[in-house]
């Protein structure tokens, strides 16, 4: 019962406030302007960066939430949220535009609730990875045109396909003897990829990211990881078959946590498809390669999901404000989970930070590594844990801890590793 009444608390805290809010479909120069307007609204706990620019030169914009925006503070988690991947699914760009306004005026207005996640976790938005795509999706007129043009970038390529494919690496590390995390890029895989996928790679590599969603359009449904299959052939067909990572409890708990919140995608029925508990294993769906998701898992510290929200990939703008009550609590919810499970600092004996430590978690065959100045991030189910902290030229550290039960629960720990005597 009293998980329930936590719940509702959490509902009841977004509702003593209604930001006022403008339902749109933004244009590019529309979308810059209501950046900039954020920012402008909420100086002190906003920042806007571009992480590159698209194909046809359209800057990649982030707005950063953080107490001390532009920089990492130690013991505080990295979240992230990636809208209009696929140029034509253009829900998710609006949401997060949405989602900026809100968690400004919240803030502004003293939402408790809000200002606490915005003081405890940095975020960044988002709101179109694919920004040349959606020109090219606005511009039609009919909405058939719209489910068709615009899905790829201005080179004519599906974004969510592009990324280096490291699940096949991981798949035969499997068989020979090898790692499943913080896989290296294959030596020529600049070239192998589009601007949008560059940049998006090289902000995964400056951020210690440690959760993060994906938001797409087309069906309504929280995806997690793997997308890639160990592909089985019948009669030339490939078949869908489920591909869990060594995480797949915590990715279900994960995506749950969207879906459970969201206003009717646990219900599990929609767009033809059903989806128990409005959840799916990616690859159990349909196999693709190349993806966002996995790739996040296996290159970084993040944890991604990927979030269909709504059957139809272009609503008309009358649809957008039902669309933003039906995620609004699922959206805050799902950030509040980059905050369960464990965190700490790890440093030598003369209580210099250690940069690169493998953090390992008996068990769970999935590694994380400590940031630049020695913290670390580990998103864990309630339960206790065997947790190894470990670095070249150090001896290891392992520590038994204890992750409490539903709700917030964090546990900070501390890794002191000693310089072996030589």
């Amino acid at each position: 019962m009293s998980w329930w009444l936590w719940s509702l608390g959490r509902v009841l805290l977004l509702l003593k406030v209604a930001a006022s809010v403008n339902f749109l479909h933004h244009r590019y120069e529309q979308l810059v302007q209501a950046l900039y307007d954020v920012k402008g609204s909420c100086p002190y706990i906003t920042r806007l960066y571009s992480i590159g620019r698209s194909v046809q030169g359209r800057h990649l914009y982030v707005l950063e939430f953080s107490d001390y925006p532009g920089v990492h503070e130690p013991m505080e988690p990295e979240f992230k949220y990636v809208a209009n991947m696929h140029g034509n699914e253009v829900l998710g760009r609006e949401l997060l535009i949405q989602l900026a306004e809100f968690l400004c005026e919240e803030y502004r207005h003293g939402n408790q609730r809000i200002t606490e996640l915005i003081h405890e976790t940095r975020i960044h938005l988002m709101p179109s990875m694919n920004p040349d795509g959606y020109e090219v999706a606005a511009s039609q007129h009919q909405q058939t045109l719209r489910d068709l043009m615009g899905r790829n970038n201005a080179n004519g390529v599906d974004l969510n396909r592009n990324f280096p494919d490291l699940n096949t690496v991981m798949y035969h590390n499997e068989k020979h003897g090898g790692l499943n995390h913080h896989l290296p890029l294959p030596d020529n895989w600049r070239n192998q990829v589009e601007p949008e996928t560059l940049a998006v790679i090289e902000w995964l590599k400056s951020y210690n990211f440690v959760l993060s969603a994906n938001l797409h359009g087309g069906a309504v449904v929280a995806n997690y990881p793997y997308d890639k299959a160990h592909e089985q052939r019948t009669r030339g067909v490939w078949l869908p078959t489920s591909s869990p990572t060594p995480d797949d409890n915590l990715f279900k708990k994960l995506s749950k946590g969207y879906s459970y919140a969201h206003g009717w995608m646990h219900r599990g029925t929609n767009c033809g498809d059903f989806f128990p508990d409005g959840i799916t294993n990616g690859a159990s769906w349909y196999s693709l390669s190349k993806g966002m998701q996995d790739f996040n898992y296996l290159f970084s510290n993040c944890f991604e999901i990927t979030l269909e929200l709504s059957c139809n990939k272009f609503p008309p703008e009358q649809e957008l404000e039902f669309e933003w009550l039906a995620n609004r609590e699922a959206l805050i919810a799902y950030i509040e989970e980059v905050h369960h499970g464990i965190k700490g600092m790890v440093t030598d004996d003369n209580n210099n930070k250690v940069a690169g430590a493998v953090i390992s978690v008996e068990g769970i065959g999935h590694d994380i590594t400590s940031g630049e100045q020695g913290d670390y991030f580990r998103l864990l189910l309630p339960g206790t844990y065997t947790v190894t902290a470990s670095a070249n030229g150090y001896q290891s550290q392992t520590e038994r801890v204890v992750v409490g039960p539903a709700g917030p629960s964090v546990v900070s720990t501390e890794a002191k590793l000693k310089t072996p005597i030589s």
